[in-house]
């Protein structure tokens, strides 16, 4: 196959799925690594595809462009699941948590099957799958009802009235982007304002986000950055970023990701908000 063809089948995979990976279309194809990474190159420097680590994504997202979940799982997967790891870190047995919608936020539920007497109430379908499927049989999983999103939560009035009557330890929640302005922030206005019920619910909010989140802007804010007790990230956070996270946030953690997606050494906590 020549490489114009090999690019434009590429191309039209990207549009369909809204991510691919270079291992697997390595693979499909029959040829390495970088002869993949030379065909991402040139479509991203045509404008045509968004490279990212490890693949590429549809270009050109805007404030409102809202990814479905498998497009969304094959970015920074290593980064997420050692976040994931860290964040299974904070939470005791008998702990009454919520998980809202998102990639890194199912990495976590994986985590979580086999802590005791756990209480998981979350917006996010495929959360409640992984926990209903290897949980634990003295753990209860609550789902919200609601309409379902492009990323597989349930939002709407349906899951803010179910969130407002609870009361809840910890929430995990996942973000679209983060900035100095606009705080947290999401591509869908129903799913904002969930995530701000869930927030309220919660004695503390763990917010759990890889390092490309910083500087993507979603048309609507969930809360400011000051709302966040924990925020966990991984070592790719670009020091303007660890610079106001650390002084806005309760702690900022960073974790280092490695190829195998586990987390290494020792985590590191950097700045505590005034």
């Amino acid at each position: 196959m020549l490489a114009q063809q090999r690019q434009a089948a590429i191309l039209e995979r990207v549009r369909a799925t809204g991510g691919v990976r270079v291992t697997e279309l390595a693979t499909e194809f029959g040829v390495s690594d970088m002869t993949i990474r030379r065909d991402l190159e040139a479509l991203h420097e045509r404008g045509l595809l968004a490279k990212v680590h490890g693949g590429a994504t549809v270009a050109g997202p805007s404030s409102t462009d809202e990814p479905g979940f498998h497009a969304k799982s094959v970015r920074q997967l290593s980064e997420k699941a050692a976040i994931a790891d860290r964040a299974a870190q904070l939470v005791r047995p008998g702990a009454a948590v919520a998980l809202s919608a998102g990639t890194t936020t199912a990495e976590l539920a994986r985590r979580l099957v086999d802590v005791p007497g756990l209480t998981v109430v979350t917006n996010s379908l495929p959360v409640a799958e992984i926990l209903h499927a290897g949980g634990r049989p003295d753990q209860t999983v609550v789902l919200t009802g609601g309409v379902r999103t492009p990323s597989d939560a349930l939002v709407g009035p349906l899951a803010v009235g179910a969130v407002r009557a609870l009361h809840l330890d910890l929430l995990f929640l996942g973000v679209h982007g983060i900035t100095e302005r606009a705080g947290f922030t999401t591509p869908n206005l129903m799913e904002a304002e969930t995530d701000r019920a869930l927030v309220a619910a919660a004695d503390r909010l763990v917010v759990l986000a890889d390092h490309s989140k910083w500087g993507t802007v979603g048309i609507s804010s969930i809360v400011e950055l000051a709302a966040a007790h924990v925020l966990v990230s991984d070592d790719r956070l670009p020091p303007p970023a660890r610079r106001v996270l650390g002084e806005q946030v309760g702690e900022l953690i960073m974790v280092k990701a490695t190829g195998a997606g586990r987390a290494t050494g020792t985590p590191t906590s950097e700045g505590t908000a005034q």
